[in-house]
């Protein structure tokens, strides 16, 4: 009998910059791909950029992982890029929508994807970029479009009618999957699935939940006045 978890049809990425987690991770049936970030890979005190990368390509060689440039510089995120690139077939290239000056990175997703450059296109939030980039991918290549829906729903907006049009407008192109990414709770996994979202890519911490779909929540009331109880007692609290 499938779990809930196998019934899922968005693919599941895990996110994340731990060496040896991202590894398990990968070697698990339902995770179909790895992303990471500078942001996530300083937390993880990550200081080997390179050595770093070829360690997980080493370990996981046959699904897809995402690795993002660094620069600020355009000339030099191609550079990057087409470094970036070499290093394996599962490779997608991060390239963030924009550099921190507000200049568009179309141009430059159009050379890569021309190169025959697999891309990752991350930190999109509105429809305008989505259909920047729709226009510059190379329909031949395989691609990512991340929209960071996490963070829309951070100011107070639903994601899920970005995602909806973004899915729409990037149906001309069978190659470019629409990542659902920055979720911040395991019921956006079920909403990337019911919207039709080809991949969500989530923390360990959300994925690790999984196994609670669909579980009882009559149960699960149980465990967490246990919980309650057990912590009450380990701290020896007293009247």
């Amino acid at each position: 009998m499938k779990s809930a978890k196998d019934n899922l049809r968005v693919k599941l990425f895990a996110d994340g910059a731990n060496l040896q987690a991202m590894i398990d991770m990968a070697s698990k049936k339902h995770i179909a791909g790895l992303t990471t970030n500078p942001t996530l890979m300083n937390k993880a005190g990550v200081t080997d950029y390179v050595r770093f990368a070829h360690q997980i390509l080493s370990e996981v060689p046959d699904k897809p992982i995402s690795f993002e440039v660094f620069s600020d510089d355009l000339e030099e995120m191609r550079i990057q890029a087409e470094k970036i690139s070499s290093w394996g077939e599962n490779v997608y290239v991060k390239i963030p929508i924009t550099n921190t000056r507000a200049q568009s990175t179309a141009p430059l997703i159009r050379h890569l994807t021309e190169l025959g450059i697999k891309v990752n296109i991350t930190a999109i939030m509105t429809i305008n970029q989505v259909e920047a980039i729709t226009e510059v991918l190379n329909p031949k290549v395989n691609s990512f479009v991340s929209i960071f829906a996490g963070r829309i729903a951070d100011t107070g907006r639903d994601p899920i009618p970005v995602i909806k049009r973004t899915l729409e407008i990037l149906s001309i192109n069978s190659n470019a999957e629409i990542i659902w990414a920055s979720p911040r709770e395991l019921l956006n996994v079920i909403q990337a699935d019911q919207v039709g979202c080809h991949i969500i890519t989530a923390t360990n911490d959300i994925l690790a939940k999984l196994d609670l779909l669909e579980y009882d929540l009559d149960l699960y009331s149980l465990d967490t006045v246990k919980m309650f109880y057990n912590d009450a007692v380990k701290a020896g609290y007293k009247f």
